[in-house]
């Protein structure tokens, strides 16, 4: 089922996608997939960008909302390669288990996704400019009511847009901030969960930052203030004599990125540690970097705690280090079908 809305006739040669922003663009289309009376419907194509809700939605009143994001690249071979569906699949319907809304299958996770980028291919960015398509699936509650308890009926749409580099300067290195006034997400709660309230939580924090001069914030462990949480909406690492090592922690949301990368480093033979990493011990690390869909890497030149008078200088000469520079090229090498998909992550558009 096709819902028409003018479409907007790009003149494509005009594009600058080698300067395009991590931004919205309007693309030709998106699709929907409704859950109602205990089942999920037919696949909708739509060019309209608007969405048709109830003023008592959910989604609107009591936060039953779930996104995820991930990319499809353009190979030099000129195929089109999605980075890891499946796993962002399993991390909504986790995120659908833990605020109780309808759990998309992954089949037809897969089909909402592969059919969006098929309707959307002259948007993705050609291979040499560094630029790829950004897929967003996003899925709400859409029963209309105002008792507090789970929605009857639920809608799944998939957008896309092409996108440059998150940060502008690309693979280098940025400074961060420790903010302790702001917490992010609680131990236990739904930080573990893709929901639009932990980036809500995120907003002041991240202006602050911002208003001071520095990338993103960091966040400490909600319940104690002594341990590393996220960078931002990104998960962190740090690299140390040859081990890599990332927060454990029941606030943090599982990133793919994060999880592709510990498995990069195994491979590389460099020892992989999930722990509760103390504040003090940033300044022991050789090199780390926050890393997330968006970014993929962004090496850390300092992270600066303004309440305690403390600077940890990470990057001394302000370059992203070996292994961090070595991660990022070979994960992106995967992603653009430039290094073997050893691990079976990529699929291929047919």
């Amino acid at each position: 089922m096709h819902k028409k809305n003018k479409l907007i006739r790009y003149n494509m040669k005009e594009i600058d996608w080698a300067n395009l922003s991590f931004g919205y663009m309007k693309t030709d289309y998106n699709v929907r997939i409704n859950f109602r009376n205990g089942a999920w419907g037919e696949l909708e194509v739509s060019s309209d960008e608007h969405l048709n809700l109830h003023m008592a939605a959910t989604c609107l009143h009591y936060g039953q909302e779930a996104f995820e994001g991930l990319k499809a690249f353009r190979g030099k071979d000129g195929k089109v390669r999605i980075f890891r569906l499946e796993e962002n699949a399993a991390r909504l319907q986790s995120t659908c288990q833990g605020i109780l809304m309808a759990e998309l299958p992954t089949e037809r996770f897969k089909e909402a996704i592969l059919k969006v980028v098929k309707l959307n291919e002259r948007f993705i960015p050609p291979y040499e400019t560094g630029a790829s398509l950004y897929i967003r699936p996003l899925l709400i509650g859409t029963s209309a009511q105002v008792g507090v308890h789970p929605a009857d009926e639920y809608m799944f749409v998939v957008f896309v847009t092409p996108v440059g580099p998150y940060f502008k300067g690309g693979f280098s290195t940025n400074p961060y901030v420790i903010i302790r006034e702001y917490d992010r997400a609680a131990p236990h709660g739904t930080g573990i969960y893709k929901v639009g309230g932990n980036y809500a939580a995120s907003l002041r924090a991240n202006k602050k930052a911002h208003d001071l001069g520095y990338s993103c914030e960091f966040y400490l462990d909600a319940k104690e203030k002594k341990y590393i949480d996220e960078c931002g909406a990104a998960n962190f690492f740090g690299i140390k004599n040859n081990t890599y090592i990332t927060p454990k922690s029941t606030s943090i949301l599982p990133s793919i990125t994060n999880k592709s990368l510990m498995q990069l480093a195994e491979d590389m033979g460099i020892k992989v540690e999930r722990r509760p990493i103390p504040e003090e011990e940033l300044e022991t690390f050789e090199e780390a970097g926050a890393c997330g869909t968006a970014a993929v890497i962004s090496p850390i030149q300092r992270i600066d705690d303004l309440e305690n008078g403390k600077s940890y200088v990470i990057s001394k000469d302000g370059k992203p280090g070996p292994i961090c520079t070595k991660l990022y090229n070979k994960l992106r090498g995967i992603q653009y079908g430039d290094e073997p998909d050893t691990h079976g992550w990529v699929t291929i558009v047919e």
